[in-house]
């Protein structure tokens, strides 16, 4: 599983996927200073109490408050009233960010382990090969503790988020998953018989700011970034994003063409991304934005 001693968490959202308007409902409750524990939480965020536990979970999984329930940088800048980007989630690369640091933040365990990895491995896969999975990996991992039922249950969540039941419903349908609309996951078969899989793709609905956010938010990328990394490493665009080369090779040449400063280049038959002097992160997200 590549990095020591990593914490795996598999419940905490109390079986409930995240729900449209949780994150800003949340992101609110804790800028009034307020607490999930305190008596009125279930009044002021106008949910049952399994819920506000939930919501909390949600918060620090898509990198929105940090461990002691305060606001991150990036939940500042997406949800704040004054100088948010998209408050209520109304553009689609809000999405992207938010499915980004659900994976690469890895408090929620499965994201990274689906999109890195697994993935990888299965194209075609279920709740069953996804248990058996990790069964196999709990064998020679002893940070992982391993209940079938907590793990199985945390798959539903999972395809409860992703799961885009949109068609010919009614997309406010308050229940479906936050991250249905950007269509990573998709289903093949139905009832006992479903498959659910994640095929690499061009991706042409993701913004190729999303994706140099994301280059510029890996600590692993240097000022020269190969071209094989930024598409089979742990939290890559190519892993996270599920692109396909031609994917991969399109957003890079859209970032080329409109930030200086940045060149791909090939040479002796090694592709890199390069950069002359490396933009801040949020830069990006604020000219994409128009802040």
């Amino acid at each position: 599983m590549g990095s020591q001693n990593i914490k795996y968490t598999f419940s905490g959202h109390d079986s409930f996927q995240c729900r449209q308007l949780w994150l800003k409902k949340g992101y609110d409750y804790v800028v009034e200073n307020r607490n999930f524990n305190d008596e009125d939480a279930v009044v002021q965020l106008g949910v049952g109490k399994n819920m506000v536990s939930s919501i909390r979970f949600w918060l620090k999984a898509f990198n929105i408050v940090d461990n002691n329930d305060l606001p991150t940088e990036f939940g500042k800048r997406l949800f704040d009233d004054e100088i948010g980007y998209d408050p209520f989630l109304e553009d689609e690369a809000s999405l992207w960010l938010l499915h980004f640091n659900l994976v690469k933040t890895g408090f929620a365990s499965i994201y990274s382990i689906i999109f890195n990895e697994f993935r990888k491995e299965k194209l075609f896969f279920n709740k069953e090969t996804y248990v058996n999975y990790l069964k196999r990996i709990a064998e020679s991992d002893s940070d992982l503790n391993f209940n079938e039922n907590t793990v199985a249950k945390d798959f539903n969540v999972f395809t409860n988020l992703y799961k885009n039941e949109s068609k010919g419903k009614n997309i406010e349908d308050s229940f479906s998953g936050i991250l249905s609309e950007i269509e990573l996951l998709s289903t093949a078969g139905k009832g006992k018989d479903e498959q659910f899989y994640i095929e690499n793709s061009e991706r042409d609905n993701l913004s190729e700011y999303v994706v140099l956010y994301a280059i510029l938010e890996n600590v692993d990328y240097g000022n020269s970034i190969s071209l094989n990394s930024l598409e089979f490493n742990i939290n890559s665009p190519g892993s996270i994003f599920a692109l396909n080369r031609l994917g991969l090779m399109n957003k890079i040449s859209e970032i080329v063409s409109e930030f200086d400063g940045i060149t791909f280049t090939d040479q002796a038959g090694i592709k890199e991304l390069q950069f002359k002097n490396k933009v801040e992160a949020f830069k990006v997200l604020d000219k994409y934005y128009g802040k």
